[in-house]
């Protein structure tokens, strides 16, 4: 078996992370065989170079690779590209074409995002996978290859087989062997090697000097999450050597040429059997933060109330009459005057010995019966509380104020909510909105 120092050399890989070695460890032992290997990993962390390395160590190194992306082309000719087809089969076929598998017969086809190929497209290939069989496109006669396939996703495609857009038994005959490509935010000691390497050939390719890092600016480097893995690290390097003056770069002039650089994306906790779960979440959160802003409202209101009227703190006991009676009670309730655990500050009467003129006495009745309505007006604003706590009624109601917000354009709408637009569809079908 090679020896991984010398895959390393040999393939141009540079990194000495752990998960590294064990991803190239498997690459190097899977090589030999004919098996099929189904290589994960994110967007730009490159799988693909793990599939040259298969190739180029296995009895099939001196024949044809070929990379092919599975969503690159289109639905429609899909078949006639892999698979070829006759003269005459559909619009436009004016010869017969051979296609990948019957060009590229004894060698390596790698199919990158495997998860984006057609269903129907599933089927010519697990029967290629099963007994090395398939038919060109308007043709009836089998032919035979002997093809070793390597598949690549960046994808989950259980998570696919259960929305029914990936075939199970496919997945079962791709998987033989899986090859975890880590991400590149997962291989720290690796990102400042991976700069380096990829700001030297820019230098070379453009005969310049290149460019270094400070201690500050390699930090901030290396606790970046890099999204787009080593091919964001890539272009990162290129756009400094370019922008830069300095060939010393600090902390600051990379903030400067790159300022995504501080930004920091922490992971979120997501529910695996239900990928819908985290964005419903959202919006329960949304209607607590709205409920609790209302209760603080009420709170306010009716301290405001105490303040203004004069009236007395109740105690513990006494707010426990305070619970709102029923919906359909709370119109007579408020209306008939009744004020649990209050107690109304009333304007003492005049006594025979005081000097007052018949206005003076008249006052005092006319300024609390004014004094009664205020304060019958202001428990009156009160009065219709909403009190139906359904969180299945809070979130319809939300989704109503999105769509009417954004007069039903359901994508803004569902931004606006923090879901996913598929979601929204799912719950205005839900609710018959």
């Amino acid at each position: 078996m090679e020896n991984l120092q010398v895959v390393k050399q040999r393939f141009g890989i540079i990194g000495q992370s752990p998960l590294l070695d064990r991803a190239l460890d498997t690459a190097v032992r899977v090589a030999s065989t004919d098996l099929s290997v189904l290589i994960a990993g994110e967007s730009g962390v490159g799988k693909e170079i793990f599939s040259k390395i298969i190739h180029g160590l296995s009895a099939r190194k001196h024949n044809k690779f070929i990379a092919i992306n599975c969503g690159a082309i289109p639905e429609g000719t899909i078949n006639s590209e892999l698979f070829g087809h006759e003269k005459g089969a559909f619009t436009g076929a004016t010869s017969d074409r051979k296609g990948y598998f019957e060009t590229y017969d004894e060698g390596t086809i790698f199919l990158d995002e495997i998860g984006e190929m057609p269903l129907d497209t599933q089927t010519y290939l697990l029967r290629i996978l099963e007994n090395g069989e398939f038919i060109k496109v308007g043709s009836n006669k089998v032919q035979k290859t002997d093809v070793r396939i390597v598949a690549a996703t960046n994808v989950d495609l259980q998570e696919r087989i259960q929305k029914g857009k990936f075939r199970e038994d496919l997945y079962f005959r791709l998987n033989t062997i899986t090859i975890n490509v880590p991400p590149l935010r997962e291989r720290g000691q690796d990102i400042y090697m991976l700069f380096r390497r990829f700001a030297v050939d820019f230098a070379e390719k453009y005969r310049s000097a290149p460019v270094q890092l400070g201690e500050k600016a390699r930090l901030l480097l290396e606790n970046y999450n890099w999204p787009g893995n080593i091919r964001e690290l890539k272009n990162v390097a290129e756009k400094v050597s370019v922008l830069s003056e300095k060939r010393q770069i600090t902390a600051d002039d990379l903030v400067k040429i790159v300022p995504n650089i501080l930004k920091r994306n922490l992971p979120a906790i997501r529910n695996e059997k239900d990928s819908n779960s985290f964005q419903e979440r959202e919006i329960l959160y949304k209607l607590l933060f709205e409920m609790k802003n209302d209760l603080n409202d009420l709170k306010s209101l009716v301290f405001e109330l105490i303040q203004s009227n004069d009236l007395r703190v109740p105690d513990l006991n006494s707010l426990k009459a305070l619970e709102a009676p029923e919906p359909a009670n709370q119109a007579a309730y408020f209306n008939k005057g009744n004020r649990p655990g209050f107690e109304s500050y009333t304007r003492p009467e005049p006594t025979p010995e005081e000097d007052h003129t018949p206005e003076d006495r008249v006052m005092p009745l006319i300024l609390s019966e004014k004094e009664k309505r205020a304060q019958e007006e202001e428990y009156e604003s009160v009065e219709f509380i909403d009190e139906n706590l359904s969180l299945e009624f809070h979130e319809k109601n939300l989704i109503q104020k999105a769509l009417k917000k954004h007069n039903d354009r359901r994508r803004d709408a569902a931004n606006e909510l923090g879901i996913s637009e598929r979601t929204l569809y799912r719950k205005i079908k839900q609710y018959n909105l």
